[in-house]
């Protein structure tokens, strides 16, 4: 028995580390990813003092969905690389917060059923373990009839809007991902059935066999911004793809700025990449779950929660 629990821990620990290096990871030299974070480390907050603070409402709604805090969980594939339960752990922790989390669908050798290649999870399931709201993050695929059958258990599950990835039709040069053969073959799997045709008129199409909002994800300058905005998305995700796409190019929070002016409040915009504390809001899901599961990602979000009203306090 003994023995058994070494051979579990020495394989967690493995594994863990596996994780980690596909996780925390990016594309060529990795600069992007570095950028993300210190890109925050360079914004300096200016608080103020003497304003009643005995009550902080962190609350905010989103597409008119009411959340307790201004927090989404990334869509991120592969939970169940973290822990069993997967995204049904992550989803009931969010809903337990009070927060949105977009289920991000990975397909495997045989797509048409699970949301990732290490998940037996279908889309219908994950949606099913408590009231919270999700989105449901979507890439255009070639066989555009296994599109529109993807968007249709969406609506059927309840998903309340669709997540459009929009800066993957080509996969950057991950090298650290060489080093992992499976992960090479998934993402070169990947490749194969992904749309590298993928443009503005794909919103167009995709708002033609769905009434749900669609946001994009994947914008970082005004032009696409001002783009997404007349083809009428309904918000934008200020995203790099945490630089696995393409290196050198800037911070999300560089970019949120310009994005967020061109949109003069017509859509909301979000802001992924680069974020670990509740000092600027944080993605820690994977590894908080790998740690403890729901219990985990459970307690990452109150932290999150708590560092956050902290700050707001202060300002």
């Amino acid at each position: 028995m003994e023995h058994h629990r070494w051979l579990r821990a020495l394989l967690l620990y493995v594994f863990r580390a596996w994780l980690t290096a596909y996780d925390d990871q990016s594309a060529e030299d990795q600069w992007t990813l570095k950028e993300n974070r210190e890109a925050f480390s360079r914004i300096q907050l200016r608080p103020r003092v003497l304003i009643d603070v005995s009550h902080v409402n962190m609350s905010t709604s989103v597409l008119g969905y009411n959340v307790s805090i201004p927090i989404m969980i990334a869509p991120t594939a592969l939970h169940k690389m973290a822990h069993p339960e997967g995204e049904l752990a992550s989803a009931r922790a969010a809903a337990a917060a009070g927060i949105i989390m977009p289920i991000c669908w990975f397909p495997n050798w045989s797509y048409f059923q699970t949301l990732s290649s290490w998940s037996s999870f279908s889309i219908e399931e994950v949606n099913s373990p408590g009231p919270g709201i999700s989105f449901f993050q979507l890439s255009v695929f070639r066989d555009r009839n296994l599109v529109r059958q993807l968007v249709r258990r969406a609506e059927k599950a309840g998903y309340k809007a669709i997540v459009l990835t929009v800066d993957a039709s080509w996969f950057g040069c991950r090298e650290a991902d060489v080093k992992n053969r499976r992960m090479v073959l998934l993402l070169l799997h990947t490749m194969q059935v992904r749309s590298t045709a993928l443009s503005w008129k794909d919103i167009k199409w995709l708002q033609e066999i769905t009434s749900l909002p669609i946001l994009v994800k994947g914008i970082l300058t005004a032009e696409d911004a001002r783009s997404a905005i007349e083809c009428g998305a309904a918000g934008i995700i200020v995203s790099n793809h945490g630089g696995r796409q393409l290196d050198y190019v800037p911070a999300t929070i560089s970019c949120l700025e310009e994005v967020v002016r061109e949109a003069k409040g017509h859509v909301p915009v979000f802001l992924d990449g680069g974020i670990r504390r509740g000092t600027d809001i944080g993605r820690p899901v994977l590894f908080a779950l790998a740690v403890d599961g729901e219990a985990g990602v459970g307690n990452a979000l109150q932290m999150l929660r708590d560092e956050l009203e902290v700050v707001m306090a202060r300002l």
